[in-house]
């Protein structure tokens, strides 16, 4: 049920290619370009669009590792402090990406997201067999890993303001650096 045709048109039309698993570093869409659009679904069957975030306000991206073959502490704790931070957020829509192998990814999706609430503003959605994630070019093709952790502020042109992905668990965009970027 995932819709990312349009995420492949709009990175060929930028001259940009689909990500070659394990065999590159990641080459996310950049600052100034225009978010290839998406469509995911949360754990309730429901589809979320970039395109529909970026409609109501700017839209923070927080992809996560999602199911390497454990729950990734780095995502736990960047996720908690988001969550801890919310009402500094009342005026955005929080997308956070949770990627894995299709099968079983919805029932390690839930053990991920334990007894958080998240807020209306707050969508956590799946990333089934990386189609998002290879699309965008954060696919993380090695033993134990699916994807570079990366955030991303969209505004609602849906043009990139800030992009940090790292190619290690650690060193991701805080609260307060995305704060100070949103517009």
């Amino acid at each position: 049920m995932l819709s990312l045709v349009s995420i492949s048109a709009t990175a060929q039309a930028q001259g940009r290619r689909k990500a070659a698993p394990g065999k590159e570093p990641p080459h996310p869409p950049k600052v100034g370009e225009v978010a290839p659009d998406f469509e995911l679904m949360n754990q309730d069957g429901e589809v979320v669009s970039l395109k529909a975030l970026t409609g109501k306000s700017p839209v923070v991206m927080l992809v996560l590792r999602g199911w390497p073959g454990k729950q990734c502490p780095m995502c736990s704790r960047q996720v908690g402090e988001f969550l801890s931070k919310k009402s500094a957020f009342d005026d955005v829509q929080v997308m956070m990406i949770y990627p894995g192998p299709a099968e079983l990814l919805a029932v390690h999706a839930k053990e991920f997201q334990g007894n958080k609430t998240f807020p209306a503003n707050y969508h956590f959605v799946l990333d089934p067999d990386y189609k998002f994630t290879n699309a965008w070019g954060l696919r993380w093709d090695a033993p134990r890993e699916t994807a570079y952790p990366s955030t991303f502020v969209v505004d609602q042109e849906q043009k990139i303001v800030f992009g940090k992905t790292v190619v290690s668990h650690g060193d991701r965009a805080d609260v307060a650096t995305v704060l100070a970027e949103l517009p």
